[in-house]
């Protein structure tokens, strides 16, 4: 039985696993392990300690899909509406900018929801809080070692990480990139920005008349959410949630400063913003050092082939754009690499 790692429960990583399982006949051994406590990567939803269905997206937002992609990749839309996982947005969120014939998807019950669907449907053993720290070449396997726990072998490895962890890892792995490859992967370039979750208690009104807005005149808030409404589900039992994205250059000049003191300036800012805003009852807090893809490695088709036996493959948006169907393209290349493989 082919054993198979999957490093990375982000889009990418997800939908690789769930393609894999669809498109492989025989056994398979497969898994997941990323280093957060939880799916979904830069599509994450945090729950109020509070309650658990009081829930923010601290990173993707909503869906935007052209009508390019709602053509080439309709049967993924059409498998997360059949499920009731995306639904058409339609809260307003003053600022956006529309292109013709663009149409905008929400996820009710949190953008993680995408993530835990196709995770779901791999089967696949996800682990959590596992830090990948070196991949070393072991009798023609991938021996995997990781912060914590025993390394592991495996007969395919695929990274779906941020392209600076991959640069980052320790092993064999280091003399196997080449040049080459070594140089592409380092033009790829993220921005960085800070996310924060603000958790309130049933009842609680914030009376605008948006769900959404971007912000313009602020050096540190960009994007402002009410993020319940956004999605439409607004109850008498479940407080409000508020999601402040700030800008990227805020982000990049705090980048390494005590959250605490991020947090200080945030609240500053918001209550121009939003003058009179209620006391939260939690709030959470997300640093997104890599937040969007800049820059893609040039010439690598949604995924970079590292090594041919055993396989070794990265993916992600790092290798296409930093959207939905960017990471869809990636999750489609790496299976084209891999199925030769398997």
């Amino acid at each position: 039985m082919a054993r198979v790692l999957i490093v990375g429960a982000g889009l990418t990583g997800s939908l690789c696993a769930a393609l894999l399982r669809r498109e492989t006949s025989g056994p398979l051994y497969l898994t997941v392990w990323d280093k957060a406590g939880d799916a979904g990567g830069r599509m994450t939803t945090a729950s109020s300690p509070h309650n658990s269905q009081c829930t923010a997206d601290l990173g993707a937002q909503y869906i935007t899909c052209t009508p390019h992609y709602a053509k080439k990749h309709q049967s993924f839309y059409d498998e997360l509406f059949a499920h009731g996982i995306l639904k058409p947005l339609t809260s307003p969120i003053e600022g956006m900018v529309m292109k013709e014939g663009d149409c905008n998807f929400v996820a009710p019950q949190g953008v993680s929801s995408i993530i835990k669907h196709y995770l779901k449907e791999s089967g696949a053993e996800v682990y959590f809080r596992q830090c990948v720290t070196q991949i070393n070449l072991r009798n023609d396997k991938w021996e995997v070692s990781r912060e914590t726990g025993s390394p592991e072998q495996f007969d395919l490895v695929v990274l779906t990480m941020p392209v600076p962890q991959i640069l980052q890892l320790h092993g064999d792995i280091t003399n196997l990139i080449s040049e080459c490859q070594r140089q592409q992967l380092e033009t790829v370039s993220y921005s960085s920005r800070y996310a924060l979750g603000l958790f309130y208690e049933a009842g609680t009104k914030i009376d605008v008349p948006w769900a959404g807005q971007y912000i313009t005149s602020n050096p540190c808030i960009r994007f402002v959410s009410i993020d319940n409404k956004k999605r439409n589900i607004e109850s008498s039992e479940i407080g409000p949630s508020l999601v402040i994205h700030t800008t990227v250059p805020f982000g990049v000049t705090y980048l390494e400063h005590k959250i605490e003191d991020v947090q200080e300036l945030i609240f500053q800012q918001l209550e121009n913003i939003l003058p009179g805003l209620p006391q939260p009852i939690a709030t959470k807090y997300q640093k997104w050092r890599y937040s969007q893809v800049t820059n893609a490695a040039a010439n690598c088709p949604g995924q970079m082939t590292l090594h041919l036996k055993p396989f070794l493959v990265c993916g992600g948006d790092g290798f296409t754009q930093s959207n939905f169907d960017g990471c869809i393209t990636s999750a489609l290349c790496v299976l084209e690499a891999l199925k030769n493989h398997i």
